[in-house]
């Protein structure tokens, strides 16, 4: 049940077009099933008005088979499949229809949502932050907003970024991606009149500690309006610019 669907229901019931008895019917709707590995939760978009999404790694094939069958016949119009390898995806596609982005370790079941007004921009400190980018682009995109891509625009050609400073001041939230030494997100935060969410990257050589001098770098930037997620945390990234975006069209 999404959120538009209980609108609907009680401005049926407002104008008497629906029943109450039909409306209880319906609000009684068993929330979740429990398929022995995994309770789908098919009232997540109701309360948070974001559906279930999968984590797959650690799932077998099988199983992401089963939830995401599970929530697509309870309504649910997009599946989105976080951390999905690109041999598990094949054999998820024997099971379903699906969409595959290897570079992200995306899937993507059903279909793609009308996207809201708004932009949500992601940049890059290099190429090799890409995959979390993408995961944070297509997550973001899954959850129905315009995304502007700004790949390898980091500070070591800092005019690269500049270049795009138009973007910068007309998105709505900034999803700024990077590891190394993780500047791109103070730079970024101190040019854009929006949130900036910063996600480290595990990318760097031995003194990057996998990811966690850009994350201690990016919780002690001095540009205001700075967040930070974790280490290769896109999808947290996009749900949280996600949320903002959504704000922005009430």
């Amino acid at each position: 049940m999404e959120q538009s669907d209980m609108r609907r229901l009680l401005q049926g019931i407002a104008d008497g077009s629906i029943s109450i008895d039909d409306a209880m019917l319906y609000i009684k709707t068993e929330p979740f099933s429990d398929l022995g590995y995994a309770k789908p939760d098919y009232h997540r978009s109701v309360r948070q008005g974001v559906p279930e999404v999968i984590f797959g790694q650690g799932k077998t094939a099988e199983q992401i088979i089963g939830i995401t069958n599970a929530l697509l016949q309870h309504g649910q119009q997009t599946v989105l499949i976080t951390r999905l390898d690109k041999e598990k995806a094949e054999a998820v596609k024997r099971g379903i229809s699906l969409t595959y982005y290897e570079t992200g370790r995306i899937g993507i079941a059903g279909e793609m949502p009308k996207m809201r007004k708004g932009k949500i921009v992601i940049a890059t400190g290099g190429t090799c932050d890409m995959p979390v980018a993408e995961e944070a682009a297509l997550t973001a995109e899954v959850l129905g907003n315009n995304v502007v891509r700004l790949y390898d625009v980091g500070v070591a050609g800092i005019h690269r970024l500049l270049s795009h400073t138009e973007e910068l001041m007309s998105a709505r939230v900034i999803i700024a991606i990077a590891g190394m030494e993780g500047a791109l997100a103070s730079v970024v935060g101190g040019i854009a009149d929006c949130p900036v969410i910063a996600v480290p990257t595990s990318v760097g050589y031995g003194a990057s500690f996998g990811g966690v001098a850009a994350l201690l770098s990016m919780l002690n930037s001095c540009a205001s309006g700075v967040s930070v997620v974790n280490v290769d945390n896109g999808f947290g990234a996009a749900y949280q610019a996600s949320m903002i975006n959504r704000m922005g069209d009430d």
